[in-house]
């Protein structure tokens, strides 16, 4: 149960803490007073959805914080559950001290706390919820034969999607194969080599300026075969007149004469660099498309060549195996098959479970609706079985509500007869139905009455303290015959503190619950309307 709540900056709610207790609690104030915003932090508590709209104004966050009590069918324990939302969006989430994200908090919260709003009887028109609700008054009958069912329904979905991976449909799988060897081929067929596409770049630039080279290396050939081996060549003439009278002579002349001949060597290097292929237009246009060739590819498969060789490599491998699979998708296939037998066989077995429970289901919320004032009301399980259909986690079975409101009315849709009244009954009668069988400790009921008064309100009223003696349940209500079955009551309203609005909530003493209930009956509290609270409160 929850023990405390602690909400800060919600809506109109400034800081406010409230303690409830077991069994069955009730909220009342006026309208606009910040009911349902306590109701809504819950749901965020919950894992609801936020919305940064809900934050106070001028406000940058808001916290909502509950000290739950858990019983574990051995002892008592206490674990603190927060969230912070923050108007830029971050959450922060805490289940005991330990930081979970919101969808770790749904997870968790969803085995603590059941909320149903003014928005859960449009939950009961959803035709896919029902076949939930019917399992779940199973229980135990169900349980162990649905559990073997979900780990074979896991094991086919595991399997299919192997399946799918490895191609195992024959057109996809050849299609994939015709891919991959054409991919192939193309990178095979450029025979590409490491490095050769920064040669040929060399070799591009080398073309593009071969006007600016062929002027530098005529320019340097001039120098050295016309000048420099001139110059040298004096050099040596003038050495070898001295080179007799001192041994420095003749080893200088020595240096000059390895000088002419590297300068000579470097002079045919130069004859040769003039004669060049690189200069040629035939050579630019086959490294251009080259270039564009290699371009090509690592635009596909790489940025560089090395990946490229990489890519090709895989594919290598990926085509060996698709062209090997068979042998193992065949084998997948046959256990698919085995496994889809075992689900039809569980499927079968769950339906007959269903067929046999979902009468007696039948029988109590009908027998709930004459309680709750629908006295010709008849409640029907309409179970389909699609032995033909595609298999869901429920098996193969499709069930929908059915409801007759009056005598020799047909069964129809609960969306096509239903009231919002009626729904709100159908909607306590199924929760009270699975109260006995429902594990949720906390059950929250925001405006249960709307659309229903009088004799059937009261019937309301005892349902929901009938709930309570095995939930603890919060319920925000208008109607005094409910306010009157309450166990522990709470008058939630609003005052203005420094020209701002805010809500403050409090556990109401026995005479403060009489004025309540006379305030919420009457619209005002007098000896007539007090009569009649005191009157409401005894027979609760």
């Amino acid at each position: 149960m929850i023990d405390t709540l602690h909400i800060k900056n919600i809506g109109i709610i400034d800081d406010l803490t409230v303690s409830f207790s077991d069994g069955f609690n009730v909220l009342t104030g006026e309208t606009g007073a910040g009911k349902t915003l306590i109701i809504d932090s819950l749901a965020l508590l919950a894992g609801g959805r936020f919305s940064k709209e809900i934050i106070r104004t001028e406000q940058k966050n808001a916290i909502v914080e509950a000290n739950i009590l858990i019983n574990d069918g051995k002892e008592n324990n206490y674990i603190i559950v927060s969230r912070e939302m923050n108007i830029n969006g971050r959450n922060l989430c805490k289940i005991d001290g330990k930081m979970v994200t919101v969808n770790e908090l749904k997870e968790y919260m969803k085995n603590i706390i059941n909320i149903h709003g003014q928005h859960d009887n449009q939950i009961i028109l959803d035709k896919t919820k029902h076949i939930e609700y019917v399992d779940k008054f199973a229980g135990k009958k169900l349980l162990n034969i649905k559990s073997e069912y979900e780990k074979e329904f896991n094991k086919r979905n595991s399997i299919k999607n192997e399946l799918q991976n490895n191609y195992g449909d024959d057109k996809e799988r050849q299609r994939k194969l015709d891919l991959l060897k054409y991919q192939l081929n193309e990178i095979e067929c450029a025979k590409l080599k490491i490095g050769e596409d920064r040669e040929l770049e060399e070799k591009r630039k080398i073309i593009i300026n071969k006007e600016l080279i062929k002027e530098s290396l005529n320019k340097s050939d001039y120098e050295i075969s016309e000048v420099a081996f001139d110059s040298l060549g004096n050099v040596i003439k003038n050495f070898e007149k001295i080179e007799e009278f001192d041994k420095k002579y003749s080893n200088i002349l020595t240096q000059v004469r390895d000088i002419y001949y590297q300068v000579e060597e470097l002079s045919r290097d130069l004859s040769s660099l003039k004669e060049d292929g690189y200069f040629e237009e035939d050579n630019k246009q086959e490294i251009e498309e080259r270039l564009d060739l290699i371009f090509s590819l690592k635009r596909k498969y790489g940025d560089s060549i090395e990946d490229i060789l990489k890519y090709a490599d895989e594919l290598k491998k990926e085509i060996f195996d698709i062209e090997n699979l068979e042998e193992h998708n065949n084998e997948l296939k046959k256990q698919l098959e085995k496994i889809e037998e075992t689900l039809l066989n569980k499927s079968r077995i769950m339906h007959e479970i269903r067929i046999k429970i979902s009468e007696d289901l039948e029988n109590k919320i009908t027998h709930e609706l004459k309680d709750l004032e629908m006295k010709n009301a008849k409640f029907k399980v309409d179970i389909k079985y699609e032995e033909n259909g595609d298999y869901n986690k429920f098996g193969l079975d499709k069930i929908e509500f059915l409801i007759s409101t009056n005598v020799g009315d047909t069964y129809k849709e609960l969306v096509k007869i239903a009231s919002g009244g009626e729904m709100s009954r159908i909607m306590l009668g199924i929760k009270n139905i699975l109260s006995d069988v429902d594990e949720v400790p906390i059950l929250v009921f925001d405006e249960i009455d709307t659309g229903i008064s009088g004799i059937a309100a009261n019937r309301v009223a005892d349902k929901l303290r009938k709930i309570a003696k095995k939930h603890q349940v919060l319920c925000i209500t208008h109607l005094a015959v409910i306010a009157a079955k309450g166990e522990n009551n709470y008058y939630v309203n609003k005052k203005v503190k420094n020209n701002k609005t805010t809500t403050c909530i409090k556990l109401l003493k026995e005479k403060e619950v009489l004025e309540e209930i006379a305030r919420i009956s009457s619209g005002e509290v007098t000896e007539v309307s007090l009569e009649h609270a005191r009157e409401l409160r005894k027979r609760s």
